[in-house]
């Protein structure tokens, strides 16, 4: 089940150490950018580890490097993905080596020949199948031919150039496993999960702006620093968008997926459109950001009440992002009409936001003042909101028989 993230009610702290300590309490408190970078960290330090325990320990290769270097480059968030990249790589691996034996036993050493596997090398890199492998030719086609200079005459050559290979083997197959075994990224693949990760990274963000607008603590790192994590949510999305498109793929090939507490469970198919929002509504976050890292405040009355009205504003959009945070599909008629009744008060906050600001008669159309664009990127971020919880209204009433399973 997934955890709620927490609202603030007091502006974060500052200082470098007082953000190491809130990055990790991110890590620790739901899924997002913090908890996935440290899951992959992990995971592909444990597959280094291993291939090189078996490259240099075991085999006692010339060139052991070779397998903690695969091991981490096809260390992928699903499972579907590392088989993909790994089957690319290898044979990108092969070719480079292949052409590297051929042309080197056919023209020998020398400068020309370099050239020549260089070309080669490069035209079959340019394959659409091996996808972003394809630069993985020409770099194994040089380590080879550093291989094949210095290995000894004969079949000396031969065997250092197919134990490329195998190391590359070896750290390929080493992280498969362990990304198959080692907390297998089941979750990143489902609907569910692209949510979860979204609405938790935005509760995040969200609840550490309206704290400080609250109590007139924005000052300029701080809003910085909201704009530089604001930034970083592309990646996220990009994960998002990719465990959407290989759900149907990658569990086929996750042992977690044959576990009957995983069967027959399937993403319905507002989910789709809930993610498109979120994704906007990221944008949007990012948008309102930059608005308030470009906005120099002149200590005016009005600002102040503007400012508390906003934080009200974000704070009940936080609360929306807590429920789609813990969003399943076993009590959604539930979690529905509670994103219903949020969705209400949020728009009146949005209402009252506007009402204030044209009651003190601030210079809305004004380019020079940032007061309409943060009206402007109040009423998208509301309306992306009410979008997501008409959709899930809308599957609950074209599902009669849905029903809360959780309570």
């Amino acid at each position: 089940m997934a955890v709620q993230t927490q609202r603030r009610e007091s502006p974060a702290a500052q200082g470098r150490v007082a953000r190491m300590r809130q990055w990790w309490s991110r890590a620790r408190g739901g899924e997002g950018h913090e908890r996935h970078t440290l899951l992959l960290l992990a995971k592909s330090t444990l597959a280094a580890t291993v291939s090189w325990t078996l490259a240099y320990d075991v085999l006692g290769a010339r060139s052991p490097a070779f397998a903690p270097f695969s091991a981490v480059l096809i260390m992928r968030v699903t499972v579907y993905e590392s088989l993909l990249h790994s089957l690319r790589y290898v044979g990108a691996v092969t070719a480079g080596v292949a052409v590297q034996a051929v042309l080197g036993f056919l023209a020998g050493p020398d400068l020309l020949t370099f050239a020549l596997v260089t070309v080669v090398a490069l035209a079959i890199g340019l394959w659409p199948a091996l996808g972003t492998q394809g630069s993985q030719v020409a770099t194994a086609a040089f380590f080879a031919f550093a291989t094949y200079v210095t290995a000894p005459a004969g079949l000396g050559k031969v065997t250092h150039l197919g134990q490329i290979v195998l190391l590359v083997l070896i750290g390929c197959g080493v992280g498969v496993v362990i990304n198959m075994t080692v907390i297998p990224p089941l979750r990143h693949r489902s609907a569910e999960y692209a949510i979860h990760a979204l609405a938790g990274t935005l509760c995040n963000l969200i609840s550490d702006m309206y704290p400080a607008m609250r109590h007139d603590a924005m000052d300029e790192e701080r809003v910085r620093h909201w704009r530089v994590r604001a930034e970083q949510t592309g990646a996220l999305i990009a994960r998002a968008e990719d465990g959407l498109r290989t759900a149907r793929e990658s569990v086929y090939y996750n042992p977690r997926s044959r576990l009957r507490r995983h069967r027959g469970r399937t993403s319905f198919e507002g989910y789709g459109a809930v993610h498109q929002a979120l994704e906007r509504t990221m944008y949007q976050v990012a948008s309102l950001t930059r608005s308030l890292d470009q906005w120099e405040r002149d200590g005016d009355p009005k600002d102040r009440r503007l400012l508390c009205d906003y934080a009200d504003f974000l704070e009940s959009i936080s609360r929306i992002t807590q429920v789609l945070e813990t969003l399943a599909e076993g009590s959604l008629r539930r979690q529905a009409r509670r994103l219903g009744e949020l969705a209400k008060q949020a728009q009146r906050c949005r209402r009252r936001l506007t009402e204030r600001a044209e009651q003190d008669g601030l210079p809305l159309s004004d380019p020079g003042y940032p007061y309409g664009v943060l009206l402007v990127e109040a009423a998208r971020l509301m309306n992306e909101f009410q979008y997501v919880c008409d959709v899930l209204q809308h599957y609950v009433d074209e599902q009669p028989s849905l029903g809360d399973r959780t309570k």
